[in-house]
């Protein structure tokens, strides 16, 4: 079997990012340090990270007063972090920067007197967040169906923000249909996207080209991870979302002389390597890499775990 990887694939910068904060504050403070959520949507990452002495917990209240707490790449409301003021917690943020260029660009919009609409699927973290950032109404809208559903008149001053791991193709369209519904919108089109999210979508329309199946790395509840596996399919060709080795089905590769792998933005190498030693346990295998956008973004720590290792 031949198996293609794709270029890019998995860490992106945000989730680089806000990892390295949970070990630097565990070689600065010592364990434990609290995150609110899972730091990034991958067990293999959070399961690491907790024995190191990361303790992951769902509200603050679990958290003893004054301890080291961490808030997850996805962002956090501004209720929370008042009571994360009000238990006198010491916090680390470790958003994602691309997630608080949206929270800035929502909070300008609402100042600006717009209704703001949200792109985004609802329940998720970084939804959550956002919606509980910004002052005024906030509308969100999953597809083109839910702005036809809007209760906002026409000629309403709208804007619009979406959230940083959409489809780029299906964000655009809802983007259209805003544009279609309302006489005077005003948006960053699919800016907001984040530069990881569209580096591993084009990579895997162009991967799609060359193989008989596709295998994407990534947590059943990841976005980006799951929206790289629909658009293989759109594709047109057989796709699987596997969160290691052990999930590959042998009846999805039976038959099949080229293999394209990728993953996630918050899945780690160790995961695709799991996944391509399956593979050699099924038959000789030649690995081959397509070639892509090498990314060399990185994001800057807080200054306070600047010097930590």
């Amino acid at each position: 079997m031949k198996i293609i990887l794709a270029q890019p694939r998995g860490f992106c910068a945000g989730v680089v990012r806000a990892i390295e904060i949970v070990e630097r504050a565990l070689a600065k403070y010592g364990a434990p340090v609290y995150v609110r959520h899972e730091i990034v949507h991958n067990k293999h990452v959070v399961d690491s990270l907790k024995a190191k002495g990361a303790r992951f917990v769902d509200e603050l209240n679990e958290v003893p007063r004054g301890a080291i707490t961490i808030f997850s790449a996805h962002g956090v409301s501004r209720a929370v972090e008042t009571d994360a003021q009000v238990r006198g917690l010491h916090v680390l943020d470790a958003t994602c920067p691309l997630v608080t260029k949206v929270h800035v660009e929502g909070a300008r919009y609402a100042q600006d007197g717009r209704t703001v609409i949200l792109i985004g699927h609802a329940k998720h973290a970084e939804v959550e967040g956002t919606l509980g950032r910004l002052d005024g109404p906030v509308h969100l809208v999953q597809d083109r169906d839910d702005v036809a559903a809007l209760d906002i008149a026409a000629d309403k001053p709208v804007a619009y923000i979406t959230q940083t791991t959409l489809s780029v193709d299906d964000t655009r369209a809802t983007i259209h249909a805003l544009k279609q519904r309302f006489r005077d919108v005003v948006g960053p089109e699919t800016r907001d996207i984040c530069y990881a999210t569209q580096n591993r979508q084009t990579a895997v329309r162009e991967l799609s080209r060359h193989v008989d199946v596709l295998l994407v790395v990534g947590a059943a509840n990841s976005s980006n991870s799951n929206r790289l596996r629909e658009i293989g399919a759109e594709c047109g060709v057989p796709s699987y979302l596997v969160a290691d080795g052990r999930d590959l089905d042998p009846a999805w590769v039976a038959g099949a002389t080229s293999i394209g792998l990728t993953a996630g933005a918050s899945a780690p190498d160790v995961l695709v390597d799991d996944v391509i030693n399956r593979l050699a346990e099924l038959g000789s295998i030649e690995i081959t890499t397509l070639p892509g956008i090498e990314e060399k973004i990185q994001f800057r720590l807080p200054a306070e775990l600047s010097e930590a290792s």
